[in-house]
């Protein structure tokens, strides 16, 4: 541990053309008398540094100084793309692995590309968590990854919709999707690779050893192609709704897909700005929910079942609430 904080505070000094005592010491989460004793040890191990007093004052590096220690450890190679990123990687376990390999990758650049990096991390935040959703925080994220890592078979107790049973896996890749996890795995004995949540994973065991990875997986276009299969299977109704200008905006604002359909194709709009659009759903009773909640400003043109359950519900929502205010009276 001492190693690695002596060997990150050249990384720093290396990245800057001077640091106070204060500023590695919170860089590092110590304290400053800690950073003045490692310091005095890296001046007797011969680096070439030194302190300069004043306002402007700190510790700084002989100008064209640089260490060759930059090489990458195991941890901080699998941390490095999620280095601006700090969530997931805390998750993954590779919190300090990434931000010492974003020292190391900022180190190892000619001084302006150094500029041009900490302008990047001052000014550019990912937040993977869509508005209003809470993140998953799967117990057995870290164990998974390992296994990724290792090419290592997993049995897992998994819930799905249907039922809760042990299957063994090889799992291939992971991918956070809006704050959730997920593992794409192959079942054992089978060819075709599968994407499970980890939040739906309740145990976890080692499985029969290590497994070949095949060579020809590619896990950006896996998920591509099944994210695309995936939104086809759960949207398979469309309907053809009426909405009014303010409607549009919610559909904008939350991202909704949904096609506009050219006017002259439907009844004529009953207000002016109406428009009419296809809109994807998962179902007649979904559906009927989800265009309950625009209230008066979207109306169902087709198909006739959604719009029969959208009255229905609509007369009974307006029954209850109107017996509720009654009785409240």
């Amino acid at each position: 541990m001492k190693a690695s904080r002596l060997l990150s505070i050249l990384m720093l000094l290396q990245s800057h053309e001077r640091l106070t005592a204060a500023a590695l010491a919170q860089a590092l989460e110590v304290s400053e008398r800690t950073i003045l004793r490692d310091v005095d040890q890296l001046s007797a191990a011969g680096v070439p540094l030194w302190a300069e007093r004043g306002r402007q004052g700190g510790f700084r590096l002989q100008p064209g100084w640089s260490t060759e220690l930059t090489g990458m450890t195991e941890p901080e190679a699998h941390a490095l793309l999620l280095a601006g990123i700090p969530g997931p990687a805390t998750e993954l376990g590779l919190g300090e692995a990434a931000v010492s390999a974003r020292l190391k990758l900022v180190a190892s650049l000619p001084a302006p590309l150094r500029e041009q990096a900490a302008r990047v991390a001052d000014r550019l935040h990912i937040d993977p968590v869509d508005w209003y959703r809470t993140p998953d925080a799967p117990a057995l994220l870290r164990d998974v990854a390992d296994a990724v890592w290792r090419a290592r078979r997993i049995r897992v107790r998994y819930a799905s919709w249907e039922r809760t049973t042990w299957r063994e896996l090889e799992p291939l890749g992971l991918v956070l999707k809006a704050g959730a996890w997920y593992v794409t795995a192959r079942p054992v004995g089978r060819s075709e690779a599968r994407t499970y949540r980890l939040s739906s994973m309740q145990a976890l065991a080692p499985g029969g050893g290590a497994f070949r990875r095949p060579r020809d997986f590619d896990l950006a276009r896996y998920w591509r192609e099944s994210a695309a299969r995936f939104e086809a299977e759960l949207c398979p109704l469309q309907a053809r709704v009426l909405v009014s200008p303010r409607a549009l905006g919610w559909l904008a604002h939350g991202r909704d897909r949904f096609v506009a359909l050219p006017q002259g194709q439907g009844p004529e709009p009953r207000s002016t700005g109406w428009q009419e659009i296809l809109l994807p759903l998962e179902s007649v009773d979904q559906g009927a929910r989800r265009i309950l909640g625009f209230g008066g400003e979207a109306e169902v043109i087709e198909p006739a079942a959604l719009r029969a359950r959208v009255a229905a519900l609509a007369e009974g929502l307006h029954r209850r609430h109107r017996t509720a205010t009654a009785d409240a009276g």
